[in-house]
């Protein structure tokens, strides 16, 4: 946790157990046919733009997808940490599962809306497996001294990183990219899949 104080991000790897990691991707492609394209914008000013964004996404919510019991026990027992030994207020979450197709990438953005302070805490689990660099896709943060780092979305790897405070990007990718994508939240409100 000193790195997320610190350089307002962290890269984890081994996040997961094999077991939540299976769990996961078992789910992601039972249900990958009703993936939706992901767009901009929060609420009113929410809009589809391939020139920005080229992934698609399936939203979770805890009280249909019981199947992820343990992901989401795990995201209590993280909220818990992070409120513990980083003073944080954290009270809910909103998490997706995202796909980038071959050529998909995402410009460099901050995950906190204009008017909507509650992203606390951005959070990626990677569910790639055999990843090599080449395939393109690594997750390009913009750090507190403006240098770019480069984070490959190897199986089982989180990063977490501040949503006000640190600017990045998915570089475009080679093959298709997966992940378990979302925010730790000041506030819960529900909103997930109406905000982008």
């Amino acid at each position: 946790m000193d790195d997320l104080a610190e350089q307002d991000y962290v890269v984890i790897d081994d996040f997961i157990d094999n077991n939540l990691y299976k769990e996961i991707k078992n789910f992601l492609f039972k249900n990958i046919d009703v993936f939706d394209k992901a767009g901009i914008g929060s609420l009113n000013q929410h809009t589809i733009k391939k020139t920005i964004r080229g992934d698609k996404t399936y939203w979770l919510n805890k009280e249909r997808d019981t199947i992820l019991k343990d992901f989401w026990n795990l995201l209590e027992e993280t909220k818990s940490t992070l409120n513990r030994y980083c003073y944080l207020s954290l009270s809910g979450q909103e998490f997706h599962l995202a796909h980038y197709p071959s050529g998909g990438y995402y410009k460099r953005h901050l995950d906190q809306f204009e008017g909507r302070n509650n992203r606390m805490i951005s959070m990626i689990i990677y569910l790639n497996d055999n990843w090599e660099t080449e395939n393109g896709g690594q997750l390009e943060i913009l750090d507190k001294n403006k240098k770019l780092q480069l984070v490959e979305p190897i199986a089982k790897r989180c990063v977490l990183f501040k949503s006000d405070k640190v600017p990045h990007a998915v570089l475009k990718s080679f093959k298709d990219r997966y992940s378990l994508t979302g925010w730790l939240l000041y506030q819960p409100i529900g909103l997930g899949p109406l905000l982008g």
